[in-house]
Order: structure tokens, then sequence, then C-alpha cells
């Protein structure tokens, strides 16, 4: 009796299936939602792949891997901090719609996915500042700012904007993305610790605008390609839902600005400077990219191919006047993408926006709003990166010294280089000849005993 009463309960086991609760519509929706924040996430994360690359390939070599790492910093200084302080400043509860004030170390909160994608955004912001710097700042002061940029400076710009009660958002202004938000505020950034700084060495000779030109342009172009995907995430994502009526939009207002930007900046170069220029052209992108993150959840397709039009030709007439008018050195033209198409960006919102556009029949109130909060964010950041950079070079200089930025910054700041350069030339007179010539077998004996003799 035993083993058949043992038999039927291991037959009712095998046969029986769990009990458990059908997943509702909702929870579903829900899944989904988180799936297409963490996917945005992951595209942002990769942006600082397309950053480094960037940067290093418009600068010259021998500072790579200084710009390598100020990246990885970045990216990883950036989540922490806003894990500890900036994700409250930005969206604890108001105070006086200035900043928040509770959710330290996330304390309360519950939605962790959304603190990843604005965690990938605060990076981003600050990394901005690494371009404009590169080839002559300290490694350790630019970890500082980004410190101060990160903790505070960007959180209560983004208070202001997307807690929604900040004083911003209450006024009306309107940035979907993050075109004032993140870029503006980061080219701010970078001008105000650029003009600290000064120039590069042998940057420009009097009236003379000299020529610094990148080591390896392909990488750049790879660099911007990656950003380019990247930037599918950091707009789309934006919608913080998996909308199937607002998320093509926003990745079509997206492809259709970035392209139009391109080909008015790839063409008004030719017209420019009789040639069309590939650093102005790469950098197109960007400035289209930048333009219509404000507006790319309510500018047209048709819209945001005029907004990437002007973008191109802004991006040129910007680096031609802050390079040669302003004498202001900026190796890669951050603050020309981030900053001038960033205000662009913002104040299309208030003419091409279908729903509150002066192009649509709604007067100026839009564009006004825009302007001042584009006002606003240049004053707050200017002034408190200004402060920042001026307490901090009174303790030390934040430029490295004239024979380290020779020598270049991978040496100076970390007793290494990007690549191995070896000089394997000797004069005829080492290997007992005359006239300093030597065919390729004598080079060939000579590198033999050189390795011998080692």
């Amino acid at each position: 009796m035993l083993k058949k009463s043992a038999l039927l309960f291991f037959l009712a086991l095998l046969f029986t299936t769990p009990a458990y609760a059908a997943p509702t519509t909702e929870s579903l929706q829900l899944s989904v939602d988180l799936v297409w924040v963490m996917v945005a996430s992951f595209l942002v994360f990769f942006m600082h792949a397309g950053f480094a690359m960037v940067e290093s390939g418009f600068t010259r070599a021998k500072n790579s891997l200084n710009i390598i790492m100020k990246n990885f910093l970045t990216i990883s200084i950036a989540p922490i901090l806003f894990f500890l302080v900036g994700y409250a400043f930005m969206f604890g509860t108001s105070a006086g719609s200035f900043l928040g004030m509770d959710g330290w170390m996330l304390s309360g909160v519950e939605d962790i996915g959304f603190f990843v994608f604005q965690a990938m955004f605060v990076a981003t912001c600050a990394t901005i500042i690494s371009g404009a710097v590169a080839e002559r700042m300290k490694l350790g002061s630019y970890v500082l700012i980004v410190i101060a940029m990160t903790a505070f400076i960007y959180p209560v710009v983004g208070h202001w904007i997307w807690q929604g009660d900040g004083w911003l958002t209450r006024l009306g202004f309107s940035d979907f993305a993050g075109s004032t938000v993140v870029h503006l505020t980061g080219a701010v950034a970078a001008l105000t610790v650029v003009l600290f700084l000064g120039p590069r060495l042998g940057k420009y000779a009097g009236k003379k605008v000299n020529v610094i030109p990148g080591h390896n342009i392909p990488i750049g172009a790879l660099g911007v390609f990656i950003l380019w995907l990247g930037w599918f995430g950091f707009n789309g994502g934006s919608t913080l839902a998996a909308d199937p009526t607002l998320v093509p939009m926003v990745i079509g207002t997206t492809v259709l600005s970035t392209s139009g930007a391109l080909l008015s900046a790839a063409l008004y170069s030719k017209l420019r400077f009789k040639r069309i220029d590939a650093s102005m052209s790469l950098n197109g992108v960007l400035a289209g990219l930048v333009g219509i993150t404000a507006g790319c959840a309510e500018i047209s397709l048709g819209g945001s191919i005029i907004v990437g039009l002007v973008s191109g030709v802004l991006l040129v007439e910007s680096v031609t006047f802050f390079d040669s008018k302003l004498k202001i050195d900026d190796p890669v033209g951050a603050i020309s993408v981030h900053g001038v198409c960033g205000i662009w960006g913002t104040l299309a919102v208030g003419l091409f926006s279908t729903n509150t556009g002066l192009f649509y029949g709604n007067g100026v109130e839009q564009l006004g709003i825009q302007a001042i909060g584009v006002v606003a964010v240049i004053a707050w950041t200017m002034i408190t990166v200004g402060a920042f950079t001026f307490v901090i070079s009174r303790f030390s200089s934040i430029r490295v010294s004239e024979e380290e930025e020779v020598s270049g910054l991978d040496f100076a700041e970390h007793g290494s280089s990007a690549y191995e350069f070896k000089d394997s030339l000797v004069t005829k007179e080492a290997t007992g000849g005359s006239n300093g010539e030597f065919g390729l077998a004598d080079r060939l004996n000579n590198l033999s005993e050189t390795k011998v003799s080692s």
C-alpha cells in the first residue's frame, strides 16, 4: 500500500503544472517600456566610445592616451556622483522650483531604470568639456570640474527643465531630449574652462591661425558614426516608453535632421573654402543631431530637415568665427557643435513646433520662453563653472607646463603612449660610412648588429 501511495504521489508531481498568474496587458507594457529604455541606455553609453574616438582622432597622437583616460574617468565618475547626490538635486522634491531636496543615494526611488538612463545623460554633458580642453589641461583639474558638473551644476539645470516642477517647466520651456539641458550646459562649461586655459602652443601667431591637424581622421569618422547610432537611443529613449507612434517619429526627425546637416555642412564648406572639408562635414553630423534634440518629438519630418540644413551652415560659420575671430582654441569644435547648435535647436522649437511654433500660427510666445531658458542656462553655467575653475586655479595651475605640452600629455600624465614608435633609421656614420647615406643591406645589417649587442 505504501509503495502504491508513493507511486501515485510521484505521478501527481510529474503531471501537475505549477499555478501562476497570467501576465496582464499593463505588466507586459511596463516590461516592454523597460526594455526599450534599457536598450536606449546602452546606446547612450556606447556614445562615449564615439566621443573618445572623435576627440582622439581630431587631435595629435601624443595625447591619445590622455583623451582615452579622460573619457573612461568621466563615464565612471558621473554615475556614482549622480547616485550619491546628483539625482536628488535634479529630481528630488522641488525647493522653490530651483533644485531638489530629497532622494539622496536614491532613497525612496523605485524606478531604477530611469536613474540609469539619466546617469548616461549626465556623463554625456560632462564629456563635452573633454574635447574642448584637449591637449593642454591637467587630468586632475579636469576631474575636479567633472565632479562639480555631475554632482551639482548639471543637476540644477535638469531640475529647472525636466523635474516637472522647475521654474522653466512652469514657464512652458520645452526641451524634449536635451539641446539645452545636456548640450548647451556642457558647451558653456567647456567655453568657460577654455577661456581660463588659453589656446594650445603654436595655435595662434599674431593674426595668423595655424592649423594643428588631427592624427587619425578615419577613427574620428568612425566615432561620428557611433555617435549617430547612439543618438537614436539618446532621443528615442527620452520617450521613456515604447510608444509605437512617438518613437518612430522621434527617430525619423533625428535621422532627417542629421542627414540635412551633413549635406549643408559639406556643400557650404565647398562654397566657403573651395573644398568639401572633411572635419566640418563630420561635425555637421553632430550639429544636426544636437539641433533636433530639443524638438525631435514635436517638429515635423519636413521641419526637421530644415533644422538640420540650418545646423550645418551654423556649424561651419561658428567654428570659423571662434577660431579666426575670437581666437578660442577648440580642437574638436565642441563649443560650436553643442553650444551654438544647442541654442539653435532650442529656439527652433519656438519656430517649428507643430503645437506651439511661430510658423504654425502660434505667435512668438514659445520662442520668447525658449530664449529665456537659453539665457538662464548660459548665465548659471558660466557663473558656477567660472567660479569653481577660478578657485581651483588659485591653488595650482590647471594647465600643464610648456615642456609637458610639447612632449605630449600621454607621457606627462600617464608615463606611457597610446602608440609605439620605433626609430630604426641610423646614420651612415654609425655604420662606418660617409655622407649619411646607406642602402637597404646596410640598414638590415645595422639592425642585426644592434640586436646582437643588446
